[in-house]
């Protein structure tokens, strides 16, 4: 019985670390042209993050930003999000595939207004969506 509390305890404590990475359900669309119809439709910004398959930063700003809630209701809050790995999606030329993660910030005709890259912790990401603040239209 005691070697079961334990196991039980052990299990409770582990999804306790694990539940806060599914907390918030993103929708990433893949789908360039898809997204600027949604922006449209939602009159929205786009964000779109583009990565690799194989890119330990890239997993690491998934693991470690994306899953914060608080930063990704601010994001959904004005952006459609749009996920383009250059692995695996046809990215528009316009966009840079070199130096991932990268990170545009797009109004709904796809123009960029902002654009930075590299992987952020939760407080630098929320730096970078300030600076796009300030390049979106009245």
């Amino acid at each position: 019985m005691i070697k079961l509390s334990i196991s039980i305890k052990s299990l409770l404590v582990m999804l306790a670390f694990i539940s806060p990475l599914y907390a918030i359900e993103l929708n990433w669309e893949h789908n360039y042209e898809k997204a600027l119809a949604q922006a449209k439709k939602e009159h929205k910004y786009v964000y779109l993050f583009i990565g690799a398959d194989k890119c330990k930063f890239c997993a690491m700003f998934k693991k470690e930003t994306l899953s914060d809630k608080e930063l990704m209701n601010r994001v959904k809050k004005d952006y459609v999000l749009l996920y383009m790995s250059r692995d695996q999606h046809k990215i528009p030329s316009k966009f840079k595939l070199k130096g991932v993660p990268r990170h545009y910030f797009l109004d709904e005709d796809g123009n960029i207004m902002h654009e930075a890259w590299g992987s952020r912790e939760v407080a630098g990401f929320h730096l970078v969506l300030d600076e796009a603040e300030l390049n979106k239209e009245d």
